[in-house]
């Protein structure tokens, strides 16, 4: 079999770094990027040796299968044109920009046979994969997701653009049915919500509270795992993981609380004491990878080979789903415990619902 022939639509921001890898990778032939803007297009044709063209559609007979990284809202008009010509594709993330158009995508996909893979790149953080694999079924989840504002994805809001990560983390790790949503945000600086927090609550028992900011001075992205098997804290921006487990001490029943009211006991050396003898803090070495590479080339072999994609169309759907439910929460939240007070996330914004500033 040849080099498969893939074209990149769309090469803003992050589109251009899906050109670049896949112009690098030995197995894909780079037929083309399409974006309507001539001199971005050009721009990023001519530093991965290839073609430039306007218009997606003309790429339709001449590939094999497509990355598109377009803005969320033409996510179905351009993605349905592709799985219409059995054409494997990955979406950036989120899936789409409603549930019904996610739900379009998935039966045209499902109804072709042809491969949707959502681009959920934390799937493929080592330091996610390593928690995966560290963690007995979760008790409690925590992930913070902060930002600064990037000036892009301003057609969606925190919720769908930066949170949407954690939410399919969280669905992965939990395993269960979602039974309750509870949620607020604010508007910051634009016409969306751009800051949010939400509780999740799973069918097992299992909860889970998201932070996302798309307006913060420092960026972190954060996670942790309360289990039985210790409590697991992920740094996803710099790939380590730290895991904290009872160390011989506890596990012998030996209780520093209990210590603590014995007569002369150093409670200072009892601190010290703490991480080590009662509580064990091992540093997990995690490989240092490019998430987007190893996507990408995931995608490559699932297309080749005719695997499943880790994060396929209806995982996409799911956290579609969750998202809908989160940005609800938000619109109905009651910041005056009240109907009749100030309610949603343009309570405290100079901003109107229909993105014109107020006096």
């Amino acid at each position: 079999m040849g080099k498969l022939r893939m074209a990149v639509i769309g090469v803003g921001a992050l589109g251009r770094h899906h050109a670049r890898i896949l112009g690098e990778m030995p197995d894909v032939e780079l037929v083309a990027v399409a974006d309507p803007r001539e001199e971005q297009g050009r721009s990023v044709a001519e530093q991965c040796g290839t073609e430039w063209t306007p218009d997606y559609r003309t790429l339709l007979g001449k590939v094999d299968a497509a990355s598109i990284v377009v803005p969320t809202t033409m996510h179905l008009e351009v993605a349905s044109a592709f799985l219409e010509r059995d054409l494997p594709v990955l979406i950036e993330k989120p899936l789409a920009d409603h549930i019904d158009a996610g739900d379009q995508l998935i039966k045209l996909a499902d109804e072709r046979n042809v491969l949707l893979q959502v681009g959920h790149i934390e799937r493929f953080n080592p330091a996610f994969e390593k928690v995966q694999e560290l963690t007995g079924p979760p008790k409690y989840i925590r992930a913070e997701r902060f930002s600064s504002y990037a000036f892009r994805s301003m057609d969606i809001s925190v919720v769908h653009d930066v949170m949407i990560h954690d939410i399919d983390l969280v669905l992965k790790l939990a395993d269960a049915p979602v039974s309750k949503i509870e949620a607020f945000g604010m508007c910051l600086v634009g016409g969306m919500t751009d800051c949010a927090m939400a509780r999740l609550t799973f069918a097992n028992g299992c909860v889970a509270d998201l932070s996302a900011n798309r307006v913060n001075p420092f960026p972190r992205r954060s996670l942790q795992v309360w289990s039985d098997t210790g409590f697991i804290e992920a740094d996803l921006q710099i790939q380590r993981v730290c895991h904290f487990r009872p160390g011989p001490a506890l596990m012998a029943g030996e209780l520093p609380y209990d210590l603590a009211f014995v007569p002369g006991v150093d409670i200072n050396e009892l601190k010290t004491q703490i991480f080590g003898k009662y509580i064990e803090r091992r540093e997990i070495e995690v490989p240092q990878v490019d998430q987007l590479t190893v996507e990408l080339e995931s995608f490559v072999d699932c297309v080749t080979n005719d695997r499943r994609p880790r994060v396929d169309g209806h995982d996409g759907l799911h956290a579609l789903h969750v998202a809908d439910g989160i940005t609800t929460g938000i619109a109905q939240h009651q910041w005056d415990g009240t109907p009749a007070g100030r309610v949603g996330p343009h309570a405290h914004a100079v901003f109107t619902t229909d993105r014109r500033r107020v006096a």
